[in-house]
């Protein structure tokens, strides 16, 4: 039975609205100013190395399709590699700001166990990836079998996501479109606040025209306990956390080597044209001139009457026969291309050029750490982002555990890994000038590079070697106020001790 897709908000005005919206993504699209933008399709073949092939003037496509592959560099993958490996989420901190108490300074436990149950120490290097990568990237958060949160990484080539009219935080609609490999069939999962609607299609492929008053072809997918294949949304709002990177770019999103494509075009086409030149023009070339050539009597071809080899020398019994030798060419002007792109790439992304050229002589310390200032500046920049996106994941998973104070906590806190490359030495200094200038000892340690979990044992280990370092006295003796005083009380015990015994000892 056709879903009617006529009615605004209705469930099937949303599947065709944000499943249109999901295929359209993937991609290529000519834009209002008659440029071409990247669908999600292209953004991961420049991520996996897999580029389009230029065409170089005068060699066969066919012919060189092997070695131009190899020509390719993917400098792009490094462009995402090099925040995203800085991107480390610790912890997460959840109190009112004027909550002085222990527990608000310290990282919140139950977070710290929702994190761990999902896995996400490494999914969560996932979905940064893929943040940076393909634009967005998206955190389900449902209710498992046990009642407790269970957060899945989702794409953009499988998710869209609609917000509020005015609003860019709160979500009106989510759709998760998907082909079922055991069935072949093409599910989806609509949410909104109040329900969660099921759908199927028979077909692999779907297609939305995004005007169509009616979808025909889907159907209601009726669950078990469900059979007009709908239920209610228990958590009230729709239940995705979204990832956008570089929203100041364009709102939908902006991929982190979306704007060095062409210049990873160049750099594909400087290699290729260097490696035709090495290839075609590197080697000298021989000539020769006034030479009577044989001809092969059965097939009529041109004998060729010299064998290149070094230890063979050419004669020639003519004396009007001259030989000579085309110079090889240079190749220096194609390294020099290849460089200039790559500084540009490296300026335009804020990548440290040690890391795209991969040589360090004679460098210092603090030079190095110049030239990371960009990359730090923008991995800054996505953490106060990203952190945002992980709040607001947090707060619906303490919606499913039905901590409704924790589900409305908007001062929560994201903690992140220091994302600057330091030595352990240059932390245990500033640690020592911090506690001069009276920083509280949990705050060096975080600044130190500890998590949450590493100063909380830590915590415990200081409170017992405090106690351990105390002095055993006498209960009914004053408190010695050092280590000094109490082996000066000891023996001065002793001496009386010795003397109501009698004994004497200055005797003989």
């Amino acid at each position: 039975m056709p879903i009617d897709a006529s009615k605004v908000e209705s469930p099937g005005w949303w599947l065709q609205r944000l499943g249109k919206k999901i295929l359209d993504e993937r991609d290529d699209r000519i834009d209002a100013d008659g440029e071409t933008e990247p669908g999600l399709n292209t953004l991961r073949k420049y991520a996996e190395n897999k580029a389009p092939l230029p065409t170089v003037p005068g060699v066969d496509p066919d012919e060189a399709r092997e070695w131009m592959r190899d020509a390719r560099t993917n400098w792009a993958s490094l462009v995402i590699d090099s925040p995203a490996e800085r991107l480390h989420v610790d912890g997460f901190r959840f109190g009112e700001p004027d909550d002085d108490s222990e527990e608000a300074r310290k990282a919140d436990t139950e977070a710290n166990k929702i994190w761990q149950e999902n896995s996400l120490d490494a999914d969560a290097d996932l979905i940064h990836y893929g943040a940076l990568s393909q634009r967005r990237a998206f955190v389900l958060v449902e209710k498992g079998d046990d009642g407790r949160p269970v957060l899945t990484h989702e794409t953009p080539r499988q998710v869209a996501v609609e917000h509020e009219q005015g609003s860019r935080r709160k979500l009106a609609a989510g759709l998760k479109l998907w082909r079922d490999d055991w069935t072949g069939n093409t599910r989806a999962t609509l949410w909104t606040p109040e329900k969660i609607f099921e759908f199927i299609t028979e077909t692999d492929a779907p297609t939305f025209s995004g005007q169509a008053a009616e979808l025909r072809g889907w159907d209601a997918f009726a669950l078990p306990n469900q059979g007009d294949g709908s239920r209610t949304n228990d958590l009230g709002a729709v239940p995705f956390g979204v990832f956008t990177n570089r929203r100041n770019r364009r709102l939908s999103g902006f991929a982190e080597h979306e704007d060095v494509l062409t210049v990873q075009n160049r750099i594909n086409l400087s290699l290729i044209m260097l490696i035709a030149a090495m290839k075609y023009g590197a080697f000298r070339q021989r000539w020769a001139s006034g030479l009577e050539v044989d001809e092969d009597p059965l097939t009529g071809q041109k004998i060729q009457p010299y064998k290149l080899d070094i230890k063979s020398l050419w004669t020639s019994g003519d004396p009007e026969t001259k030989f000579g030798e085309f110079a090889a060419t240079d190749l220096k002007p194609y390294v020099s291309a290849v460089q200039a792109a790559v500084q540009d790439l490296a300026a335009i992304s804020r990548t440290p050029p040690h890391y795209l050229i991969g040589a360090v002589v004679n460098v210092s310390g603090d030079a190095l750490k110049a030239a990371e200032t960009g990359l730090i500046s923008k991995v800054g920049d996505r953490q106060r982002n990203f952190g945002e996106s992980w709040e607001a994941v947090m707060r619906l998973a303490f919606r499913v555990l039905g901590d409704e104070a924790k589900a409305k906590m908007y001062t929560a806190e994201t903690l992140w890994r220091d994302p600057e490359s330091r030595s352990m030495a240059e932390l245990a200094d500033a640690a020592v000038k911090k506690s001069t200038a009276g920083v509280p000892w949990r705050q060096r340690m975080e600044d130190m590079g500890y998590t949450p979990q590493q100063i909380s044992r830590m915590e415990i280990d200081r409170a017992a070697d405090a106690m351990n370092a105390q002095p055993v006295v006498d209960p009914n003796a004053s408190q010695p106020a050092s280590l000094a005083d109490a082996r000066a009380a000891r023996d001065q015990r002793n001496v009386i001790t010795r003397e109501d015994d009698g004994v004497d000892d200055n005797a003989a």
